[in-house]
């Protein structure tokens, strides 16, 4: 849904507060528009900003996108779009989308707000993405793991067996990228810590990005920029 030029002018001067709602897993999303693009946040935390969601964004600039091959995306955790959003806006790439969101309010947002706005073919699919990890029978070239309840990654996420289980979802030169929160002392501590003890357990080749406050893991280090 796009919003009035005058809106869309406006927001660039200050942020502009377009709808609130509760749902089973937030006590309150809120969607403001800001910067002319919409973003999604809790009390602590930020979803989605369209392409100005600058871990992802700063991550896909340091992916050499057209030398590696992607075609089918797995998108743990939706939120608004932000990923396909960018990854079209921006880098100029349509690819084919699965998207896992267990909250049936923020499918309800994205669809709302920003997936007209998309010529790429996304499904979006209502499942805890840990259950749907363990049953998925596809194949997916680039595995996107951006999973919060607020500012926190629930601890099944994080276990070594939920990364075995998304290994097994790749296709061959697939790769993921895990965001973790990076933010303040603890955060960092706890994102080093989860690299060097289970990320890098199951991904010896992998890199691990500190952009925007997060840490962003990538499985196989050969997709940078050199």
């Amino acid at each position: 849904m796009k919003q009035s030029r005058f809106k869309s002018l406006l927001s660039y001067i200050t942020e502009m507060h377009i709808e609130t709602i509760s749902s089973d897993y937030n006590e309150a999303l809120h969607v403001l528009l800001k910067n002319g693009q919409y973003q999604l946040c809790t009390a602590n935390a930020i979803y989605s900003y369209g392409d100005k969601y600058g871990n992802f964004s700063g991550t896909f600039d340091q992916i050499d996108l057209d030398r590696t091959v992607i075609q089918n995306v797995l998108l743990l955790g939706f939120g608004l779009g932000s990923i396909p959003y960018m990854l079209e806006k921006k880098f100029g790439k349509l690819y084919s989308y699965t998207g896992i969101e267990i909250d049936e309010a923020i499918i309800y947002l994205a669809s709302k707000y920003v997936l007209d706005e998309l010529k790429a073919d996304i499904q979006l699919i209502q499942a805890n993405a840990d259950n749907f990890i363990m049953q998925a029978s596809s194949r997916y070239d680039m595995i996107c793991i951006d999973i919060f309840v607020d500012d926190r990654i629930p601890d099944v996420f994080l276990d070594i067996d939920f990364l075995y289980d998304a290994q097994d979802n790749l296709a061959p030169n697939g790769f993921i990228i895990f965001n973790h929160l990076a933010y303040n002392k603890s955060d960092k501590k706890a994102a080093d810590d989860y690299y060097t003890n289970v990320f890098e357990k199951v991904f010896p080749n992998g890199a691990s990005l500190k952009i925007k406050g997060n840490c962003m893991m990538i499985s196989d280090k050969s997709i940078l920029r050199k």
